[in-house]
C-alpha cells in the first residue's frame, strides 16, 4: 500500500503534508469554500460589475437618443426632399408642356419663313427668267438690225453710184433744212 500512497503523491493527486496549495478538483472542494470565493467576488466585484453596466446602459440610451434623432432628421430630410422633388415634377411638367407647345410655335414660325423664302425666291426666279428673256430680245434685235443694216448698206453699195449718192445726200440735207425751219 506504501506504493499507492507514494504513486498518488509522486503524481499530485494529493498535497503532501504540511504544505498550501489549491485542490483544482470541483467535485471534491468544499461548498463553504466555494460560497466565501463567490461572496467576496460578489463584495468586491458588484461595484466594478455595477459601474460597467451603468456605464454600458447610458451607451446604449445615448445612442439611441442620438439614433432618434437622427431618424427624426432624416424623416424631415425626406420630406422636404419629396416636396421639393414634386415642385420639380410639377415644375418639369410646365416646361414639357411649355416647351411642346413653344415648339409647335417655332415649327409653323420656321415653315411660314421658309414659304416666305420660297416665294422670294420664285419672284427672284422670275424677275431673272423675264431679265435674261429682255436681254435675249435685245441680242436678237441687234443681231436682226445689224444684219438688215448690213444687207441694206450692201443693197446701197451695189446699187448706188456718184451721182445717186450726192442725189441722196441733198435729199437728206434738204429734210434737215427743212426741220430746223419746222422747229
Amino acid at each position: 500500500m506504501k506504493n499507492i500512497t507514494d504513486s498518488f503523491l509522486s503524481l499530485g493527486y494529493w498535497s503532501s503534508a504540511g504544505s498550501f496549495g489549491f485542490n483544482t478538483d470541483i467535485l471534491a472542494t468544499n461548498p463553504i469554500n466555494l460560497s466565501v470565493v463567490l461572496g467576496v467576488l460578489v463584495f468586491f466585484g458588484k461595484g466594478v460589475l455595477s459601474d460597467l453596466l451603468d456605464n454600458r446602459k447610458q451607451r446604449i440610451l445615448k445612442t439611441i437618443r442620438n439614433s432618434e434623432e437622427l431618424r427624426e432628421g432624416a424623416i424631415e430630410q425626406l420630406e422636404k426632399a419629396r416636396a421639393r422633388l414634386r415642385k420639380v415634377e410639377t415644375e418639369a411638367d410646365r416646361f414639357r408642356v411649355n416647351g411642346y407647345s413653344e415648339i409647335e410655335r417655332e415649327k409653323l414660325n420656321l415653315i411660314n419663313s421658309i414659304y416666305t423664302t420660297l416665294e422670294q425666291l420664285e419672284n427672284y426666279k422670275n424677275e431673272t427668267i423675264h431679265f435674261e428673256q429682255q436681254r435675249a430680245i435685245n441680242q436678237v434685235r441687234q443681231r436682226v438690225f445689224q444684219q438688215a443694216l448690213q444687207g441694206a448698206l450692201g443693197t446701197l453699195n451695189s446699187c448706188l453710184n456718184n451721182e445717186l449718192h450726192l442725189r441722196t445726200i441733198s435729199a437728206n440735207i434738204g429734210m434737215f433744212g427743212a426741220m430746223k425751219e419746222i422747229k
